[in-house]
């Protein structure tokens, strides 16, 4: 798929600015019920060396692979780690990476933040906007926010995870300020998943959508195999992408 260049601000308040103008343009509706392939993606770094991502393009129906992309960008052109702003260090290279796909997807499932932001665009929301495809963000960490109780030790277990000062959200049941997204247990008394719609995605519709893939960890499993691809593709040195049958 084809997208626009990524911008590269040129310092954080640059950074800053553009999220406030992009939030306005997030959409916080739609269902994946009609997502037949979708592409989970992930990045891996070794200290001093290259930024390698990698986009698996999944079979929702099968439960399987179709394909793999890989990119890098060299150490000198990776944007500084800085929370809040990983889309300016992660975003491009999952560009490139999508861009070597020979399919498009039908969305995105990114490996971070979606609304669950302090300013309302973590990196899957921006890559949503960016793209324009709905996108749902599965974080292993939290961000932002703070849940609105306990959450039960059974799997699909889900409890909302909300701020007072969120940007964006919908009314946070029970609690003050809006919801921003899920604390959510994937897997029977394992730590959870801070699970938040990015773009073109409802509240209720990111969880369904996450909570509906197979998992054989914490992780959905389409985002399990985009970590692991890109850890493999960071050692290995892989590029373009290779296709299964």
């Amino acid at each position: 798929m084809k997208t626009p260049p990524f911008p590269t601000p040129p310092d954080l308040a640059a950074a800053r600015a553009l999220q406030e103008r992009l939030v306005a343009r997030v959409e916080l509706a739609g269902s994946w019920a009609r997502v037949r392939r979708l592409a989970a993606l992930d990045a891996s770094i070794r200290r001093g060396g290259a930024l390698v991502a990698a986009a698996v393009l999944w079979d929702v129906a099968n439960e399987r692979v179709l394909e793999v992309g890989f990119a890098r960008v060299p150490p000198d052109a990776v944007f500084p780690y800085v929370p809040g702003y990983l889309s300016f260090r992660e975003a491009p290279v999952y560009l490139a990476a999508l861009e070597t796909l020979g399919v498009d997807p039908d969305a995105l499932l990114v490996d971070g933040q979606g609304i669950a932001h302090p300013r309302g665009l973590g990196i899957a929301a921006h890559l949503g906007v960016h793209t324009g495809l709905p996108s749902v963000g599965v974080a292993k960490s939290r961000l932002f926010g703070e849940a609105a109780g306990a959450l039960a030790e059974a799997a699909g277990s889900a409890v909302p995870l909300c701020a007072e000062d969120a940007v964006l959200g919908v009314p946070c049941p029970g609690a003050a300020g809006r919801q921003l997204g899920w604390v959510a247990r994937t897997r029977a008394r394992v730590k959870p998943v801070y699970v938040s719609p990015g773009h073109r995605t409802g509240m209720n519709e990111a969880l369904t959508a996450v909570l509906a893939l197979p998992r054989r960890t914490k992780l959905p499993e389409p985002l399990r195999q985009a970590h692991l691809w890109a850890g493999r593709a960071r050692r290995e040195g892989l590029e373009g992408r290779v296709v299964f049958g």
